[in-house]
């Protein structure tokens, strides 16, 4: 997600590592071919690729976690398996529905198209996002019978559309959004841990009036888990969670404005703990046009990642997850339904508390 339009198309950027460039290349290969029944060693293919043998024999795990390659033992060449060629003989046309219309610039999003082009299959985007359709499931489905595609990917979903996508017979994939015991596909971050971090550090620093904001779907019909967790972590420490703590608000900007003013109003926040970065954006130019510091009056915890944020001084305390485990799951679900594999299988990546510059003592 965006931190500052000026450095959205840079966050969109993905750089290969020198072993995905290989591991990509070797996929390739195979699909077209050039080996059969058994790879050359990795100490000869990083000399005809001259690069060097850690790059290759990272490349070559790669390939053995989507099934392309087989390892045979210690010392022994590695085989390959009909993988390989069943992905390239059924290329996947893969919708990707957004959550709104911004999702296609955003990072973790294309970076999800990227790999998944990259493995060889079809993905795009659909015209219309999650926000655009109201959320409403009916609209939803509308959309995916006017839609061509073998298989869809729904980004950041709420609970409804989650158990809709995974009803159908199509294969679907839940990327983020409340998927948690559905029978479907998916990955995300784990933020529980990392949350009940954050407010332990807010708590030791001095900090009870503590709000997490976070948009509807998060909060609605009940609270998910990140939100329970940071609920319950407050209650731990004798304070009373309620409303006040995860207040509710009319997704958009106004309604976000309208919940700032009311909150600063009378009782104000010393610590925001704040859900996507455009919203974390947000409220930085609030504080800013209250003539509020961080982390002097108010401090700041953004619960995502963003390279924009190494530019930033004092450091920002957020939340962060890595993409590399995230991008290899998508890719896997897409294979194994290109080789007819039924792949139910949730995933979790676990993400971590960074403290910052833009915490510090509650205000006296």
């Amino acid at each position: 997600m965006e931190f500052m339009q000026a450095h959205a198309p840079m966050s969109a950027l993905r750089i290969l590592s020198t072993s995905n460039q290989i591991a990509a290349h070797l996929r390739g290969e195979i699909a077209r071919g050039r080996w059969s029944g058994m790879m050359p060693g990795r100490k000869e293919l990083a000399r005809q690729y001259e690069v060097g043998i850690t790059s290759m024999e990272e490349a070559l795990r790669e390939l053995e976690k989507e099934g392309i390659i087989a390892s045979q033992g210690t010392g022994r060449m590695r085989r390959i398996t009909g993988s390989a060629r069943n992905i390239d003989t059924r290329r996947l046309r893969i919708a990707v529905l957004g959550y709104e219309r911004s999702s296609p610039s955003e990072p973790v999003f294309s970076e999800a198209i990227h790999v998944l082009r990259e493995a060889g299959h079809d993905a795009f985007f659909t015209r219309s996002s999650l926000v655009d359709l109201g959320m409403n499931v009916r609209r939803v489905a509308g959309l995916v019978g006017k839609t061509e595609a073998d298989a869809w990917i729904v980004c950041a979903a709420p609970r409804q559309a989650v158990e809709w996508f995974a009803s159908r017979s199509k294969p679907s994939f839940s990327l983020f959004g409340r998927r948690r015991g559905v029978p479907i596909a998916s990955v995300g971050a784990d933020k529980r841990p990392a949350v009940v971090a954050a407010v332990r550090r807010l708590i030791d620093l001095g900090h009870t009036r503590i709000v997490m904001l976070c948009r509807p779907d998060r909060r609605l019909p009940m609270p998910g888990t990140v939100e329970r967790a940071f609920l319950a972590e407050l209650d731990t420490h004798g304070i009373t969670s309620g409303p006040y703590h995860l207040p509710d608000w009319k997704d958009g900007m106004n309604g976000f404005q309208t919940t700032l003013e009311s909150l600063f109003r009378v009782t104000p926040p010393t610590a925001l703990i704040v859900d996507e970065l455009r919203i974390f954006v947000a409220t930085q130019q609030f504080l800013v046009m209250k003539k509020l510091s961080v982390p002097g009056d108010v401090s700041l915890v953004s619960m995502e990642s963003d390279p924009a944020f190494d530019w930033c001084h004092p450091t920002i305390a957020c939340i962060h997850w890595a993409h590399r485990p995230v991008m290899r799951r998508v890719v896997g679900w897409a294979n194994n339904a290109a080789r007819g594999i039924t792949d139910l299988r949730e995933t979790h990546t676990l993400a971590e508390f960074i403290d910052g510059g833009t915490i510090g003592p509650a205000k006296r």
